[in-house]
């Protein structure tokens, strides 16, 4: 039986493990989380290293290829994991080339946490592929708490998105599996002024390719 693991800082990662256990229902697929040090998204580089190399390492030993639906830990270390891990590892990274070539109005909104929007690899995503286009980063800091927590604070919610509609942005790229908890409430609030773009089609489309060269 193949054997799959997710890996995310918290229950974000539990809808990505959903999606491929609808996608592979023979596949074995073992999500594990680092609750006990959320949020991951103010941590350093270094600081997550730390955190991270364990557990993958643990994790490999029953996982033919991990996906790490983290976006904060794969825009900021995929490359040095993928150095120290034995197995293929599936990163996830906010979908900037998709809402590029979505927009029509030149504006899109990335929701993502400080880490993620600090990392080399997403300025190297904004550099290549939104050239030209504005580039709205809402402050979401505190929205994984928030889900964490199940304390979901809708005008919260709106007030961020809101603001991201009225500045122009007609794609709006959810850049933190937290954030899929609440996808719903961002559709809605941004209802025929943006749509709203999240990774897990793509994850599992990469997934699947890796598969394939096992």
């Amino acid at each position: 039986m193949l054997s799959i693991g997710v890996f995310d800082s918290g229950i974000g990662g539990k809808s990505v493990a959903k999606a491929i256990e609808l996608v592979l229902p023979d596949a074995q697929v073992t999500f594990v989380s680092d609750p006990g040090n959320l949020p991951y998204g103010s941590k350093t580089p270094d600081q997550l290293y730390r955190l991270v190399v364990p557990i993958l390492q643990e994790l490999a030993k029953t996982s033919q290829v991990i996906v790490v639906a983290c976006n904060t830990v794969s825009t900021t270390l995929i490359e040095r994991l993928r150095e120290v891990i034995d197995v293929p590892l599936v990163a996830i990274e906010p979908m900037v080339k998709p809402a590029a070539k979505q927009t029509k109005s030149g504006v899109i909104a990335v929701c993502a946490t400080p880490t993620t929007l600090a990392s080399d690899r997403y300025r190297y995503l904004k550099e290549t592929y939104a050239k030209g286009l504005k580039v709205i980063e809402p402050d979401c800091k505190d929205w994984t708490s928030m889900i964490e927590a199940n304390t979901v604070d809708r005008q919260n919610i709106k007030k961020r998105i809101d603001a991201a509609c009225d500045q122009g942005a007609d794609v709006i790229v959810l850049g933190c599996t937290h954030y899929h908890w609440i996808e719903d409430i961002i559709r809605e609030v941004a209802d025929n002024r943006a749509i709203v773009i999240q990774p897990e089609p793509a994850i599992i489309r990469q997934l699947k390719q890796v598969i394939s060269k096992l």
